[in-house]
């Protein structure tokens, strides 16, 4: 049964960003197995400057071929920052190089971006929330998509009224919710997808649910506890690199022959690539992630986690390829 055979359930399935793991390539070997409505990119940081196109080119190569990938899955140019004015002057940039949408990031919680008062941070300050999206939604063209990423709060869920009050008030488009605290981190346990139902009645713009979402089961609970149709992935397309035709389309979960292809490619489309000596790491990182799924990937892992040569790392996968095959 191909993908285009069946249809897809209802709601939307978005590919979550996340930085330093999807980026351009692996988004377009995930796109092209899956259903996926929309990708977001990982953050493009936006201190106190407008940026360069080839900066935004870098982090989204999609915005050649008019914003989306090749599968022809949109891709929205995420930004991180906490002045309004160059977000807005960035968001501008992005929207002018074809960028289907601009999405605001206010729930990365990664230390190093929350001591520059950046992603989460802002969570604390829900005023700084409204400017920055009230500034950015005025500068952009009106059918321009605007959306915000957060999180329930930064140690509270109690927090995300007046968080999510800033951000309808702002005239954004879309709002995403991470069904944590920042202080939550990602653990599995402090979850809150009720939280999204207490709050989506007073919500009049498309809401999307986030958060530990790892299979079809994950997906129908969490629409069932949030009241969201739509739906955000993350970790969970890494550990199961079909999860959005498996959530989507109910197809089967891929045979960890298909993903063994799914590495090389990306292996060998990385070694055309500049900067292709960051491969092993790259993908030792994605293997920590499909070993939750797949036996095989754990024992590929443990072959090959002390290995750096790029040469010697892609032998390695060669010969985890043809035995499997074998």
């Amino acid at each position: 049964m191909s993908l285009s055979s069946v249809p897809p359930a209802t709601g939307r399935i978005i590919l979550a960003p996340m930085e330093g793991v999807l980026d351009p390539l692996l988004r377009e070997i995930l796109t092209a197995v899956n259903h996926y409505d929309l990708c977001v990119t990982e953050f493009v940081r936006v201190v106190d400057q407008l940026l360069t196109k080839k900066t935004l080119l870098r982090l989204c190569p999609e915005l050649l071929q008019g914003g989306k990938t090749s599968s022809g899955t949109p891709v929205r140019v995420q930004l991180l920052g906490q002045h309004p004015q160059w977000l807005a002057e960035n968001a501008m940039l992005a929207t002018e190089m074809g960028s289907p949408g601009i999405d605001i990031n206010f729930g990365c919680p990664a230390r190093r971006v929350n001591q520059s008062c950046g992603g989460a941070a802002l969570l604390k300050e829900p005023e700084t929330i409204y400017q920055i999206l009230k500034t950015v939604r005025a500068a952009l063209p009106e059918d321009q998509l605007l959306s915000a990423k957060v999180r329930l709060g930064w140690s509270s869920p109690e927090e995300c009224h007046e968080i999510i009050d800033a951000v309808l008030q702002s005239g954004a488009n879309e709002l995403a919710i991470h069904a944590r605290t920042k202080e939550d981190g990602y653990k599995a346990e402090a979850i809150k997808w009720e939280w999204i139902n207490i709050v989506r009645p007073k919500i009049h713009i498309p809401l999307i649910a986030n958060g530990e979402i790892w299979s079809a089961e994950d997906a129908i609970r969490c629409r069932e506890i949030t009241g969201c149709k739509d739906l955000m992935v993350g970790r969970g397309a890494l550990q199961l690199p079909n999860l959005g035709a498996v959530i989507a389309r109910q197809m089967p979960v891929m045979p960890w022959h298909e993903v063994m292809t799914l590495l090389l490619q990306y292996a060998e489309t990385a070694l055309q690539q500049p900067r292709a000596d960051y491969l092993p790491s790259r993908l030792k990182q994605w293997l920590v992630f499909l070993k939750q799924q797949y036996s095989e990937a754990a024992d590929l892992f443990m072959s090959i986690r002390t290995v750096h040569d790029t040469p010697t790392f892609l032998t390695h996968l060669h010969v985890a390829h043809k035995t499997k095959r074998a």
